[in-house]
């Protein structure tokens, strides 16, 4: 019998290699005059335009949402984007895995491409969080987490993740200074992105000082709640340099999973859905953590990108904390993560995070990225889980040229 990577060789020896070749994404934040429609509008209007594409062009579109339902009263929101787009004859579908929507719709655009079923697809992910109160909004990221096992016995989402970081911290002496120094990091990198929710920078003792939310996690220690959409446009890469954008490949995908409850799992600062996920993109890709020159990662809490960088490769489990105090994830250090501002600084829309780390990514390898920029990157990975990790989707891109 067959592995299921060697089943995997064989099933892709016929598919077809994908690029980027337009991004677009609106500003990040509260934005109390815009809709959902709207700001996925803008999304994908401005990634048509940086391709040099009608809306006319269009074959398929995609839509990562987590909780329109829950948040704007508002269901079957692909068709309804792609009516308001004028293009509402072209096939929608809405992609929903939690915090990982986004991602995980990318990852099916990027299969609708490589299986040459359609040539031009359009990626977005859009989220409207501002039009309840925050409590509100909180619950419903909490519904992300199991609700029979988890929540009904009063945990928090947060408070799922605050249990982590505490493990994290008791095993491998992880340090409020070191979850601190990633909230500091991203704010840095946010001040240089003009999309960002927080594009100012913040002190440590700023963060260390803030009012606990849950312990050992404060207030700026949590990724805000946020309204915003990010788009992309993919094309097989035979046809990308046709187009006007310049065109990024995709060069792995891999997706994992996990147990719904964190209970369940043997290691709670362990995201298993993470490491898997990493394991395939790489091997699809044919590199290693090595190879990577940056990466976007989860961080809706400060732990979370300090066990994402664990989990992905880059540093022994454990490190991560270190490695971040003494700066090896700063641009143009060991390896730079989430040069954006990350969820943390540069905001969470959650459907559409998996789409706003790519629009970044495919920044950096055109090397667009302004104030920001890594020194010639070749790789790039993002990395969007949903909900406490129960699903992960790691995304490989590599500069064209």
């Amino acid at each position: 019998m067959l592995s299921s990577e060697k089943r995997y060789l064989l099933e892709v020896s016929d598919l077809r290699d994908v690029a980027i070749i337009g991004v677009g994404e609106t500003r990040l934040g509260e934005l109390w005059d815009k809709s959902l429609r709207e700001l996925g509008i803008e999304a994908g209007l401005k990634a048509l335009k940086d391709a040099g594409l009608k809306g006319d062009e269009v074959e398929k579109l995609y839509v990562g949402n987590m909780s329109a339902g829950k948040l704007i009263d508002q269901e079957h929101i692909a068709p309804l984007i792609a009516d308001y787009a004028g293009i509402s004859e072209v096939p929608s579908t809405r992609v929903e895995s939690g915090s990982a929507s986004g991602g995980i719709a990318l990852a099916e655009g990027f299969k609708a491409v490589a299986s040459g079923m359609e040539d031009i697809v359009v990626v977005g992910g859009a989220e409207k969080m501002t039009d309840v109160g925050e409590q509100e909004a909180k619950d419903i990221l909490s519904s992300t987490a199991d609700q029979e096992w988890e929540t009904v016995f009063g945990a928090t989402f947060v408070s799922l993740y605050a249990m982590m970081a505490r493990y994290h911290m008791e095993k491998y002496g992880t340090t409020k200074d070191q979850l601190a120094q990633v909230a500091v990091k991203n704010h840095s990198n946010a001040a240089k992105n003009p999309n960002a929710q927080f594009p100012r920078e913040i002190k440590k003792e700023f963060v260390k000082n803030a009012p606990m939310v849950a312990d050992p996690l404060g207030m700026f220690d949590c990724a805000p709640i946020s309204d915003g959409a990010a788009s992309v446009v993919l094309c097989p890469a035979e046809r990308a340099e046709s187009f006007h954008g310049k065109p990024v490949k995709i060069a792995g995908i891999g997706q994992g999973g996990d147990y719904m409850s964190v209970h369940e799992r043997k290691h709670i600062c362990t995201m298993k859905a993470t490491e898997r996920a990493a394991k395939k993109a790489y091997s699809r890709a044919g590199i290693g953590p090595r190879d990577i020159d940056f990466a976007e990662v989860h961080d809706n809490y400060t732990i979370t990108e300090i066990m994402s960088i664990e989990d992905l490769g880059f540093f022994k489990k454990g490190e991560g904390g270190k490695a971040t105090e003494e700066g090896k994830t700063d641009i143009n250090s060991h390896i730079p993560i989430n040069t954006s501002g990350g969820l943390k600084a540069k905001g969470r829309p959650v459907g559409a995070v998996g789409l706003n780390q790519a629009v970044e990514a495919v920044l950096q390898l055109r090397e667009d990225a302004g104030e920001r920029q890594v020194n010639e990157p070749r790789y790039g990975l993002i990395h969007n889980i949903g909900g406490t990790g129960a699903s992960s989707i790691v995304h490989i891109l590599k500069r064209w040229s």
